[in-house]
């Protein structure tokens, strides 16, 4: 299957999707804990039953599988050579504290790769998609589809911004500034547009420590990394693996912590982030 051809209507899907929680944020929305720090909103389920049956009628050979369906999870333990994996509202703890940093994102994992990936912001009407063998993409509102020149920051790594999440700061980040201390912390709600920061070259790197995110996280954002040349890999310099032996049988969380950065920064800097983070463990 052509992937590109499918591309403008799984757009419109995401697109729709994200214009509804600009509207449905203006009402009362009810709010439940999963989990610690782990939030779900009546927005969230509403829009991961539609986007669950847009790709089943787009893709009816093919498993999709939605963050608040837990049932779906079973598909990644069935025989299905394509995946879809969906994440109705990445970022929900932003999008309930009135931040912007949340996205509506899609990835397909082919052959237990990640292949292709759309990631919507609806704060900012800028969708990011893209895969290995297709490039990387933004659409800007209403504007034509452009490239996006993925170029690494300017400057030494050792003096890079990297992403690192709040409960990763807390329990890492005095470590790490004390063996790399010019490095410059900051965050962002949603996974995908994390990643995005450093494909758009405003990071070095991206460092995901706390063993919480799920493939429906992970799989478009990386889809999209791996087009730009950015590395994708853990802590030890192991390619992050998205087989079944890496990843959590029920929750379909990684066991491996994630890197990903350009090569440069990741070759410079993540022995130093290994050592002190086991400093700490």
């Amino acid at each position: 299957m052509n992937i590109l051809a499918w591309d403008r209507q799984i757009q419109t899907v995401l697109r729709q999707c994200g214009q509804q929680i600009q509207s449905l944020v203006l009402q009362q929305f009810a709010i439940e804990q999963k989990g610690p720090g782990d939030y779900v909103t009546d927005i969230d389920r509403l829009l991961d039953r539609q986007l669950a049956a847009a790709f089943q009628d787009m893709f009816p050979d093919d498993g999709a599988i939605t963050e608040e369906n837990a049932r779906s999870r079973k598909l990644f333990h069935e025989s299905y050579s394509r995946l879809w994996l969906i994440d109705p509202l990445d970022g929900t703890e932003d999008f309930i504290q009135g931040e912007q940093s949340y996205a509506v994102m899609a990835g397909l994992l082919q052959d237990a790769q990640p292949s292709a990936g759309w990631i919507y912001a609806p704060a900012t009407d800028t969708l990011y998609a893209g895969g290995p063998g297709w490039g990387v993409w933004q659409v800007q509102g209403k504007n034509a589809r452009q490239p996006i020149a993925a170029v690494p920051p300017v400057g030494s790594p050792f003096a890079a911004s990297m992403l690192l999440g709040d409960k990763d700061r807390a329990n890492f980040g005095e470590a790490i500034a004390q063996i790399l201390p010019e490095l410059k912390f900051y965050s962002l709600g949603s996974f995908g547009l994390k990643v995005m920061e450093v494909v758009c070259g405003r990071a070095g790197l991206y460092v995901y420590l706390n063993g919480r995110v799920k493939l429906w996280d992970t799989v478009g954002p990386v889809a999209i990394a791996k087009a730009a040349g950015l590395v994708c890999c853990d802590l030890a310099g192991n390619p992050l693996s998205f087989h079944p032996d890496a990843i959590h049988p029920e929750t379909l969380a990684h066991y491996q912590p994630i890197v990903i950065g350009w090569p440069e920064y990741v070759e410079a800097l993540r022995p130093k982030l290994q050592s002190a983070i086991a400093s700490v463990n």
